[in-house]
């Protein structure tokens, strides 16, 4: 059983690392020469919404998936 626990955490860990990766779409050099682009607020719409919620949801099943480790191993 945990076997299958490890595995799924592996799995879901490299899904929720590519889909915050995917969204630092506008991070780039500008925070090295002081320009603050974080007051600037745009709506998610599109992609950007569905691996916004695609990463919350990997985030709650990495986390009901730890506490499952937890609890069997």
């Amino acid at each position: 059983m945990t076997n299958y626990l490890d595995i799924a955490l592996i799995i879901i860990s490299i899904a929720l690392i590519a889909s915050v990766i995917f969204q630092n779409k506008g991070v780039g050099l500008g925070g090295l020469t002081g320009a603050d682009s974080s007051q600037v607020f745009s709506a998610r719409r599109g992609l950007e919404k569905t691996i916004f919620l695609i990463t919350i949801g990997l985030a709650v099943v990495f986390v009901l998936l730890t506490l499952a480790a937890v609890a069997f191993g």
